[in-house]
């Protein structure tokens, strides 16, 4: 399994393990052989060997592989990274909820909360994606102040643009639907090329949208400051394409660990990396709709 320059930012770190590869992986093979061989194999083998005492060439290959399983001998599954990332989901909706709530009655208020938030959202971020272990708590956190932010941010934009919000996630979803159907039918796959591509695009436009960021803060540019018109809307169908991609990166991580068989906890870094790719698809999307819904007006 290789989780290096080929893989999601947030696998890039050592919250998913980097070290496993097919020639890593547990083998079990059956003893198809009769029983006189058996017998005869046997009376071969030393009394360690007999008796199940470990050599040192054992202890060796036991060694070399991977960290594949927790305390209780469980790998990570396909259903343990669903239920982590609806574990994930919910506690964003959660969190988005109470901000639409408190905007209905405090609306001055939910905006500096919700500067509160995306800031500390970042830090989140940045910790879970450069932690050696996956922390829970953590990522229940990121998905907390992040879902407060999405709410305070989509309640606003509802507000002037009626019905906004259901056709961003409408489109967010058929976007992750149609992604996870082309990578399962193997049509879509993540290649090195493009992944070269996808992390220099990637670093430009984190730096491009933090001085954007800074110029809608402390300027009267406007709301999405640079990313107005037909401009904006270029930018932020190129940020769609990203963030697509980023998903096709999360599920090949996915694919990859759980064949290799690393452990469960790792189940968390996986929900994670989707979090984070489904919330900046859903930023980018809901963007987007409201320019072309400004340019219309």
């Amino acid at each position: 399994m290789q989780f290096g320059s080929s893989s999601n930012p947030v696998f890039k770190s050592g919250a998913m393990p980097d070290q496993f590869n097919a020639d890593k992986r547990r083998r079990f093979y059956m003893d198809s052989g009769s029983g006189t061989v058996r017998e005869e194999q046997r009376q071969q083998q030393t009394y360690a060997q007999q008796h199940g005492v470990p050599q040192a060439d054992d202890l060796q290959r036991q060694y070399n592989l991977p960290e594949r399983s927790g305390l209780e001998g469980t790998p990570m599954t396909y259903d343990d990274v669903i239920r982590k990332t609806v574990t994930s989901f919910a506690v964003l909706l959660v969190g988005a909820g109470a901000a639409v709530t408190l905007a209905t009655m405090m609306p001055g208020v939910v905006m500096g909360l919700a500067l509160v938030a995306v800031l500390g959202g970042l830090v989140l971020g940045l910790v879970n994606a450069f932690r050696r272990e996956p922390n829970p708590a953590l990522i229940l956190a990121y998905s907390a102040t992040q879902g407060f932010f999405l709410g305070a941010f989509t309640w606003i934009l509802e507000m002037a643009y009626p019905g906004v919000a259901v056709q961003a996630v409408t489109a967010t979803l058929v976007v992750f639907g149609t992604v996870l159907a082309l990578f399962k039918s193997g049509k879509v796959r993540a290649t090195p090329k493009l992944n070269k591509f996808f992390f220099t695009a990637l670093i430009a436009y984190m730096v491009f949208s933090l001085v954007n960021f800074g110029m809608v803060m402390f300027t009267d540019i406007g709301m999405f400051g640079m990313r107005a018109g037909w401009l904006g809307v270029a930018i932020g169908a190129f940020a769609i394409l990203l963030a697509t991609y980023s998903l096709v990166l999360d599920f090949t991580n996915i694919q990859d660990g759980v064949e290799a068989g690393v452990e469960q906890k790792y189940g968390w870094a996986a929900a994670f990396g989707l979090t984070v790719s489904l919330v900046w698809l859903y930023i980018e999307i809901l963007r987007v709709i409201v320019i072309l819904r400004s340019i219309a007006d």
